[in-house]
């Protein structure tokens, strides 16, 4: 069996540099806000061409922080509204309802799977403050254009990027003054995932990163002293060793999966399949290969039958969960066709050629 994506063998590379790190976390006896924490915090934040990084329990908590914290800092209101994707994973949704404030879903467009900027200007009333933009499956949504909306409207834009680390543009986005904040998740099949849940917020903004460092502490600078209703969210020192291990070679294993890509785009020569968009640049980091067939599950079966597991990111859009109720009513026709017909294919940097021209041979006699 092809694994969709194989997280033993992704982390067995890292086995001696790993009990390493084991060793000297428990040599060193500190478990939480640590050295390797900050060393974390301080790579990642160079890594992605800004000035801070603060490590979270999780890319949720992430999201949440910088909404709850645009509150504490009078930018942001309960009861504002904020543009994200009608696509995009619920925990996009979540963490914009979890702030108290009300998400305004807006269709992608159906070649990328990313937010369209072409349908944002409707969506804008006076409540809305700000745009959650997901780059979906690896790929940066048009930010030249959200950026120019935004400005033009006053709005923050704040970047959902659990699954688009190393992405050219998205290291180096928030040097261009117009996005704010950027969340990450480093669940253990992102591009740059740990051995548990972690997350981290980046930001240039000063304000922005003395909040959210004291709120992810129960809203402490100093302990024992609380300035903010805070939550307990951490990333601990052990995931923070084994991130550190890991970033070394994130460009390395994203520009595998980017080789992985140009494959299935040249080679795959089916009809009934639908491949992803992509330009060529590193804007893509391919987190997943995802395409579509109006006979998903038939497809699926098929490759499921022939030695090669796939996953659907996501069989049920966010608007059509029992969770979201007050959303249920709504239509969005290509959301809906998007969760109706998305397959993901076998993507991750220990792929081998022999694995990958098998996925592509069997495609091919579908």
């Amino acid at each position: 069996m092809i694994k969709f994506f194989d997280l033993k063998k992704v982390n067995h590379r890292y086995e001696t540099a790993f009990q390493e790190k084991l060793e000297q976390f428990m040599q060193r006896g500190w478990y939480i806000l640590g050295d390797e924490g900050k060393l974390f915090e301080e790579n990642f934040a160079n890594y992605c061409k800004s000035k801070y990084c603060i490590g979270v329990g999780n890319g949720l908590d992430a999201l949440v922080l910088i909404f709850k914290a645009y509150i504490e800092l009078g930018k942001l209101q309960k009861g504002d509204e904020v543009i994200v994707p009608a696509n995009t994973y619920i925990a996009s949704i979540l963490s914009i309802l979890q702030a108290d404030l009300v998400p305004v879903l807006v269709e992608p467009k159906l070649e990328t799977y990313n937010l369209n900027p072409d349908l944002i200007a409707d969506k804008i009333t006076s409540k809305t403050k700000a745009i959650l933009v997901v780059h979906l499956y690896g790929q940066l949504a048009e930010m030249d254009k959200i950026d120019g909306i935004a400005k033009q409207n006053n709005l923050l834009v704040i970047e959902d990027a659990a699954q688009s680390h190393g992405t050219e543009l998205g290291v180096s986005s928030l040097e261009f003054g117009v996005r704010n904040a950027k969340a990450f998740s480093f669940y253990p099949s992102k591009n740059l995932g740990c051995l548990g849940d972690g997350g981290a917020v980046v930001t240039n903004d000063d304000d922005l990163n003395r909040i959210i460092r004291a709120m992810r502490n129960y809203g402490s600078e100093k302990k024992y002293v609380n300035d903010f209703i805070g939550i307990n969210s951490r990333l601990d020192e052990l995931q923070a060793a084994f991130l550190n291990v890991k970033l070394a070679d994130l460009d390395d294993d994203n520009q595998k999966r980017r080789e992985i890509a140009s494959r299935y785009l040249a080679e795959i020569k089916n009809d009934k399949i639908v491949l992803p968009f992509y330009d060529g640049s590193t804007n893509h980091v391919f987190h997943l290969f995802v395409i579509r067939t109006e006979n998903r599950n038939e497809l699926q079966e098929y490759l499921k039958e022939n030695g090669i597991e796939t996953m659907i990111h996501y069989p049920i859009p966010p608007h059509q969960q029992k969770a979201l109720k007050e959303f249920n009513s709504l239509s969005f026709p290509i959301t809906e066709k998007i969760h109706r017909e998305v397959l993901s294919l076998p993507m991750s940097p220990v792929l081998t050629e022999e694995e990958v021209s098998y996925v592509i041979q069997v495609i091919n006699r579908y």
